[in-house]
């Protein structure tokens, strides 16, 4: 394909997004104009949409590759695509895209820079307000019974200092759009938008404090009877959370400010679209709105995420597509069953490239074009270690009481317990089996038990549902166990 009909690709990618924290999904509580009126008139939303693991770095690798975390060994935080392994915004550039990164990184080796990875590298430069990190660990202290919550609130400018923005990304979405203004037309463009929000702490300034009507939140899903069935990791989360004493009006208010975090993402997303139309660029673009993973949002009595547990408030995710306008779209919101593996195959077919690997995900294009509603039998996901793979164990991150994610590190960091165990997830449009490999294995039948509280795995009525999905797992493990080079050796 000629590199001017090429067409322009936004990778708009908020981290730690819920899947149901959207307006057209039916959620009352939610706002989210911008988003909601894009799938009302020129993009498909994909309901049934899954990472391929619960946090950052593992779904990164997994979506800018088509591998699932298990083909190299991607299920850290701290071990990133590497140079001898391929990268979708390296390829696009191969092929003649003007690469242009905003935003955080989870993605290549800091050691290694990103001069491979694209031709802009935005580096901030503006004034910005002490992160809600830093705003919790400068004004509260480890013992403080809510530290752990992530709970902020609203978040307020110093009146001496007018010209601070609420965090870097809207220094992203700002600059972003600028450039989108401005971009040259000799090229194709593929801008990459890894935000920060809503990633927690839960803490946001005006006016999204106050645009989430806090009476029409929908039920949070109940913290599970003695935590029967459930892996061990989360009561123990739970434990050094310690929000089991939280009112109702304590998770109402979190969630809220979440809610809000979204709507302040949908908002930048807002600044990219009026650039795009400004530019006259929007209808030769593709724009991708997907997020990493979700976050527990206060479903459980929990916050945050885990790296081994699979509900699906973390691993059901965002994913809306809008093309360009010379190919196809039914705008709508699709129930088919598609996963972040397949966005690579996505991007590839849209430019007409060839990614140069074997990889495993597929073309959303006929689902965007309204051509079928069929596309996967089956999601899958993964994440946690074997004892003694000290690598897995994180033990670079902040593992003392000061860090925000102390009540899951310090779980991660063990290696007497099974609370990191290895495990996988297979999800059809109505059971959930996970296989563990030192704890008690999950099934769970989503249509009468939407919030996953009762683990059926003994029940001899799923006997059947159990073998079937055991034997997909095999299947699926054995179709993706490796990647074989294209090019052949001498021997």
């Amino acid at each position: 394909m000629n590199n001017r009909k090429k067409p322009h690709i936004i990778i708009f990618n908020p981290d730690q997004w819920r899947w149901d924290v959207m307006g057209h999904m039916g959620n009352p509580a939610a706002v989210t104009p911008i988003i909601d009126d894009l799938v009302a008139t020129d993009a498909v939303s994909f309901s049934q949409a899954f990472c391929q693991n619960p946090v950052c770095t593992p779904s990164r690798c997994s979506f800018m590759t088509g591998w699932y975390p298990h083909v190299h060994g991607h299920r850290t935080m701290h071990h990133m695509l590497r140079p001898h392994e391929p990268v979708l915004l390296q390829r696009l550039r191969q092929e003649g895209y003007f690469v242009w990164w905003g935003g955080k990184n989870d993605l290549v080796p800091g050691q290694s820079g990103f001069d491979d990875y694209c031709d802009f590298k935005l580096q901030f430069t503006r004034p910005t307000l002490t992160g809600p990190h830093q705003l919790i660990m400068h004004n509260k202290r480890p013992e403080d019974k809510d530290y752990h919550s992530m709970y902020w609130g609203k978040l307020e400018r110093p009146q001496n200092e007018p010209d601070l923005l609420y965090g870097g990304d809207w220094e992203v979405a700002e600059a972003a759009a600028d450039f989108i203004r401005q971009a040259p037309d000799d090229k194709p463009l593929c801008m990459y938008m890894p935000l920060s929000y809503p990633h927690p702490p839960y803490a946001v300034e005006e006016p999204y404090f106050s645009m989430i009507d806090r009476s029409a939140l929908p039920p949070r899903k109940p913290t599970p009877d003695g935590w029967r069935g459930k892996p061990c990791i989360l009561p123990g989360i739970a434990q050094g959370q310690r929000c089991q004493d939280w009112t109702e009006q304590q998770w109402t208010e979190l969630r809220a400010v979440y809610y809000a975090m979204c709507s302040r993402v949908d908002a930048q997303l807002g600044l990219i679209i009026e650039a795009l139309r400004q530019s006259g660029m929007y209808d030769d673009t593709a724009l991708f709105l997907f997020s990493d993973h979700g976050d527990f949002t206060g479903d459980y009595g929990l916050v945050e995420k885990t790296q081994n547990t699979f509900e699906d408030c973390l691993t059901r995710v965002p994913l809306v597509i809008k093309p360009p306008s010379n190919r196809g779209v039914q705008p709508r919101v699709s129930e088919a069953l598609v996963e972040l593996v397949d966005f690579p195959a996505t991007v590839a077919d849209l430019a007409g490239i060839d990614l140069g690997y074997d990889q495993f995900g597929k073309s959303l294009l006929p689902l965007v074009g309204g051509q079928t509603e069929e596309h996967r039998d089956a999601v899958f996901c993964e994440g946690g270690r074997r004892r003694g793979e000290r690598q897995a164990m994180e033990l670079a991150s902040m593992t003392g009481p000061e860090s925000l994610y102390y009540p899951r590190v310090r779980l991660q960091t063990q290696d007497d317990g099974p609370e990191h165990g290895k495990a996988t997830m297979v999800r059809d449009g109505r059971y959930k089996y996970v296989r563990r490999m030192y704890e008690q294995d999950e099934l769970y039948d989503l249509q009468s038990d939407p919030g996953e509280l009762d683990n059926r795995i003994d029940d001899p009525a799923l006997a059947a549902e159990l073998w079937r999905l055991k034997e997909r797992i095999l299947l699926w493990y054995q179709e993706t166990c490796d990647v074989v080079p294209r090019d052949a050796d001498k021997r």
